[in-house]
């Protein structure tokens, strides 16, 4: 019988459903030359284990260091349920990186092996990964086809040895430090994720999920992990533009789709754009199956909770974690309106969270602070021993560097992150507290706060937006209506929702578009103030 408080190996959770569900699609196939095709949780079981037969060949075993490159394929997720069958250790890399992340990740890990897709998209991985890796590394290419077992043979396999608490997973993240930081999982911390979010969403066989994210970003694992604990199918992307995501959704009937903030917003655009070319007669919604946006990796503006859930006629439920713990908190479709909008939910099975104040001492509920966590989802520490020493206490809770408070019914609101503070004159500014309020103004699209260097101030508070019907361009030009909003008529809109004298921007300046970056699209706050930082 199958425990699911209780797994230790991905790989034996993937044997558990496709033992249940060998017949059932577990992925419908809408990548570059997939057509929609269906394959089922057998298939992606049996492909897996004739990878790991013919990585077995290659000498790939348990503890073998495998870097992997690959975009959102169902490839990939059988390449890596073929290292979890073996017991490798995965690096996975986003495919967004180039020749000196991958160079730092093949040699800080000290990788035996780097598989990559070759050439695609313009891009040749294969050359990259050739040039980067040190010596000794063997790089495969699944343009020239990856080793594997005939179908039927079953080619030859070492027994299965349940893993121990040894990490499995190193994943790069960049921070506050000026190299990566390589964040060591377990297949326990990344199954207790999964299991957390399963729990928090309640989806069933009934289900239709969506991948349109990249795999090899820590949520990959956490998705699938849920996929095969509720047992629902999801539509893959290899690449995600808004409106062919849209038809695909329909024609698989999706309930679930997501992924993040930025997703949500791209679907709202995309309806409002096909409702402002529709004809005569009644509205379509965008996905008629759709019940459930989901996601986290930045924070909801309520603003966006609303608008997306009012015009795409489902609940939106957000939540919060990050590569050294995948799964935080998360909201439910239970929870309240005002729950949804306000908070990022509460912890999930098995996390704690406590807030702490900058002494270290417990916060009162309600009470703003550093944001700790403990659980079995919290990773084993970095690769470098100086950073773990740095982020967990003498308690063995994680510092996650994210502000926040914990209110009376359980649900968590994050406020900020400690290196998103602004100091004015002495005085701590919380970005996101202003960014919440200038994202209200009516002419507001998007909005990113940030503090300059400021020679009387210390730092200055400077508001960065896109308008509302501004073209969504280069990024780097004034926005289209850049005369409706000028400094003055925002801070008389910030004083009147109550923001105090000293929090108010300083500096106005309107963009196109946000630049954005990173597996989740992320608002990319560096480069906003290098740019804006000497004006």
């Amino acid at each position: 019988m199958f425990e699911p408080d209780r797994v230790r190996s991905l790989w034996e959770l993937m044997r558990y459903r496709a033992e249940l569900s060998p017949r059932q699609p577990m992925f419908f196939d809408e990548t570059t030359g997939g057509s929609g095709q269906a394959v089922t949780f057998g298939e992606v079981r049996d492909r897996a284990r004739r990878l790991a037969a013919g990585f077995h060949g290659l000498g790939i075993g348990a503890g073998t260091r495998v870097l992997w490159q690959l975009p959102t394929w169902p490839l990939t997720v059988a390449v890596s349920l073929a290292l979890a069958r073996l017991g490798s250790v995965q690096i996975p890399v986003l495919h967004l990186h180039r020749e000196r992340e991958v160079g730092f990740a093949l040699r800080q890990s000290a990788a035996a092996y780097a598989i990559v897709p070759g050439e695609w998209r313009g891009h040749d991985y294969a050359g990259t990964a050739r040039k980067a890796a040190p010596a000794g590394v063997r790089v495969l290419s699944a343009a020239d086809g990856l080793p594997e077992a005939a179908p039927g043979s079953g080619g030859t396999l070492p027994d299965f040895v349940r893993p121990d608490s040894t990490p499995t997973w190193i994943y790069y993240t960049s921070g506050t430090t000026a190299e990566p930081k390589g964040v060591q999982h377990t297949d326990g911390s990344l199954l207790a994720g999964g299991i957390g979010l399963a729990t928090a969403l309640g989806m069933t066989p009934a289900d239709t999920g969506s991948i349109a994210f990249p795999y090899a970003h820590i949520a990959g694992p956490d998705y699938l992990v849920a996929m095969l604990l509720s047992g629902f199918p999801a539509v893959v992307l290899d690449t995600f533009e808004p409106a062919a995501a849209v038809e695909a959704y329909r024609r698989h009937g999706v309930t679930m789709a997501g992924g993040s903030t930025a997703f949500y917003q791209a679907f709202l655009d995309e309806a409002r754009r096909r409702r402002a070319h529709a004809g005569p007669g009644p509205a379509v919604r965008l996905v008629p199956t759709l019940r459930l946006l989901s996601g986290g990796g930045a924070p909801l503006p309520p603003e966006l909770y609303h608008a997306a859930g009012r015009e795409l006629e489902c609940a939106v439920v957000h939540g919060y974690g990050m590569t050294e713990c995948p799964m935080i908190t998360m909201g439910t479709p239970y929870d309240s309106d005002e729950q949804l909008a306000h908070t990022v939910g509460k912890p999930v099975t098995g996390a704690r969270v406590r807030i702490v104040r900058s002494d270290g001492s417990a916060a009162r509920t309600g009470e703003p602070g550093e944001i700790t966590v403990r659980g079995p989802m919290v990773c084993r520490g970095y690769t470098d021993p100086a950073l773990t020493s740095g982020a967990f206490d003498a308690d063995g809770w994680f510092h996650t560097g994210d502000l926040g408070l914990l209110r009376t019914d359980g649900h968590l609101v994050i406020t900020g992150r400690l290196k998103d503070i602004i100091i004015r004159k002495g005085e701590n500014i919380s970005a996101q507290e202003i960014e919440e309020l200038v994202r209200a103004h009516p002419a507001v699209g998007e909005a990113a706060v940030i503090g300059l260097p400021d020679r009387e101030r210390g730092e200055r508070v400077c508001a960065v937006v896109t308008l509302v019907g501004a073209g969504a361009g280069a990024g780097s030009a004034p926005g289209a209506g850049a005369g409706a909003l000028t400094l003055g008529a925002l801070t008389a809109h910030l004083r009147r929702a109550g923001l105090m004298p000293q929090k108010l921007p300083e500096q106005l300046e309107i963009l196109d578009a946000l630049p954005r970056g990173g597996p989740l699209n992320k608002v990319l706050k560096g480069a906003l103030r290098e740019r804006f930082g000497q004006r």
